[in-house]
């Protein structure tokens, strides 16, 4: 199975089920979370992490 497929599948129940209020959270747990991978070696880690 591909990485692809999950991505399919979410955006098949999203449209099936009207969840259309999911779309901001999924996409913001995503920008934090590659917010916290990137800036893991940076400069900014220190300003980061004082939010967790």
């Amino acid at each position: 199975m591909s990485k692809l497929s999950i991505i399919v599948e979410f955006w098949q129940f999203l449209k099936v089920r009207k969840k259309w209020w999911l779309i901001p959270i999924v996409v913001s747990l995503l920008v934090l979370g590659a917010l916290i991978v990137f800036a893991e070696g940076s400069a900014i880690s220190p300003w980061l992490y004082t939010f967790f």
